[in-house]
């Protein structure tokens, strides 16, 4: 099943347009959590919000080929960081699950206005990312804690893990990397 393209650029604009208040309310959701560490400031998880809604505007998009490696990228970091912020995997899944509730909530009239088959092609392909994404982030959030704990021969290091300047470093990095995909197009 495809989504057509006005479809998707329909979907995209939606998320894109609507990204303050999808990032408000995915903040105000995760609460406490944002500022569990010391280590990682809200500002930065905010940041990461931002990116990760961006990201999911063009995933759902004519551009979901260029961006996947980057989203890839978005989300692999988003759970290091998590694991920074002292979060169990399943709170990384949690909250990667709430992005996809915000989305559906939000996408649901417009994909209501659409045929059948475009919706459900659109949501398939949002459920397809986000699953992937979660995966990935996983996937950072342990090989974080394994470079944590064997750093130094099984006993965790005080400096094992990714410090401040490093992770806004690569948000630079990932926010650069979408704007140059998204200004080429």
């Amino acid at each position: 099943m495809r989504a057509s393209q006005p479809a998707l650029l329909a979907a995209g604009r939606v998320i894109a347009e609507r990204r303050r208040a999808l990032v408000t309310e995915w903040a105000a959701w995760l609460g406490e959590r944002m500022t569990a560490s010391p280590s990682v400031s809200r500002e930065t998880v905010e940041r990461q919000l931002d990116v990760l809604v961006d990201l999911m505007a063009e995933m759902v998009g004519p551009l979901r080929r260029e961006v996947k490696p980057i989203w890839f990228l978005a989300c692999e970091q988003y759970g290091r960081v998590a694991s920074m912020r002292g979060l169990a995997a399943g709170e990384v899944v949690e909250e990667l699950q709430y992005l996809r509730e915000l989305l559906i909530r939000t996408l649901a009239p417009v994909l209501a206005a659409m045929r059948a088959r475009q919706g459900m092609a659109i949501m398939l392909r949002l459920n397809r990312v986000l699953d992937k994404g979660v995966a990935v982030a996983v996937v950072g959030y342990t090989d974080a804690l394994v470079a944590t704990l064997f750093s130094q021969n099984g006993v965790p290091a005080q400096g094992g893990a990714l410090d401040q300047a490093e992770v806004a470093r690569q948000l630079r990095q990932i926010e650069h990397e979408l704007a140059a995909v998204t200004r080429r197009a």
